[in-house]
């Protein structure tokens, strides 16, 4: 299956009082790249979140972010400072004395007294915790896989399309090639009637400097690798894992035969032929760069 190296995935749910979010998103990079943005109270599940991605994921710059917000009250206690309250109430009824002003302290006036009354999270079961981080972060990571397994599957049938267009521009490169001796030989033959007139043509020699032009400019070996190559990109391309990198290096030598054949052909026709193979070679590694 082919997996695109850009994606985004989502995952929420509600468990034992606390609703955790975990988003994924990734762009190309040529390792596996992780980052996170996570609560510094929770730090202690991002080597666990860390190995679970790695675990899915070969390449790719990957970000995740999780956060944690606690629903329901069990998981918080307020704590009365009873000492502090009464210190408060004596000092507030004082200055009522003092100042000859109406005493209207009251329970709830006292309660907004700084530290009188305190909030203090009860400490979370962290194995409790991690599993369920651990449930949403297999969530996200599905919507994840699931987007990238859509976009892969555009780029295979883009690639697969190029590499037909590829494979018959190497047949009417070979065709063109059949042909390329027996016109040298009839060039060269016409240039040597007009150089030695009435004199006799050496056959031998015309048949060698042909020889030695057909062995220059061979490109049979170029073509049978070239097709080799396509087969083995197609196979390549229904393997259920990932396949970018080798991918990336069949690329490069898709690319190599075909400037190989650009150098060593003479024929203007095949040349341009040469050069719609490099644009489609072109744009099949532009894809290959998003391929996980």
């Amino acid at each position: 299956m082919i997996l695109s190296m850009t994606g985004f995935g989502r995952g929420e749910q509600v468990l034992h009082g606390r609703d955790i979010t975990v988003e994924i998103r990734s762009v190309n990079s040529r390792y596996f790249e992780y980052s996170s943005r996570i609560p510094r109270s929770f730090a202690f599940l991002d080597a666990q979140l860390k190995k679970q991605l790695a675990s899915r994921i070969s390449r790719g710059k990957v970000e995740l972010s999780l956060t944690v917000q606690t629903v329901e009250a069990q998981d918080s206690t307020v704590q009365l400072n009873l000492e502090l309250a009464r210190s408060y109430q004596q000092a507030l009824r004082r200055l009522s004395d003092e100042l000859g002003v109406r005493d209207d302290v009251t329970a709830g006036s006292l309660s907004r007294m700084p530290d009188v009354l305190t909030v203090t999270a009860a400490r979370a079961d962290e194995e409790e915790l991690a599993a369920d981080v651990e449930a949403v972060c297999q969530q996200a990571l599905d919507s994840f896989i699931a987007m990238r397994a859509v976009e892969g599957e555009k780029m295979k049938a883009d690639i697969l399309n190029r590499l037909n267009t590829v494979e018959n521009c190497v047949a009417q490169i070979e065709t063109l090639s059949e042909g390329r001796v027996q016109n040298y030989t009839n060039r060269l033959y016409e240039k040597l009637k007009v150089l030695l007139e009435d004199r006799d043509i050496d056959d031998s020699r015309v048949l060698t400097e042909a020889a030695i032009f057909a062995d220059k400019t061979a490109i049979d070996e170029e073509t049978v690798r070239l097709r080799s190559h396509l087969a083995q990109y197609r196979q390549i391309l229904s393997l259920a894992e990932p396949v970018g990198r080798k991918l990336d290096f069949l690329t490069q030598e898709l690319n190599r035969e075909t400037n190989t054949i650009g150098s060593k052909c003479q024929d203007i026709d095949i040349t341009r032929i040469v050069v719609d193979v490099k644009a489609e070679i072109e744009k099949i590694r532009e894809q290959i760069q998003n391929i996980e």
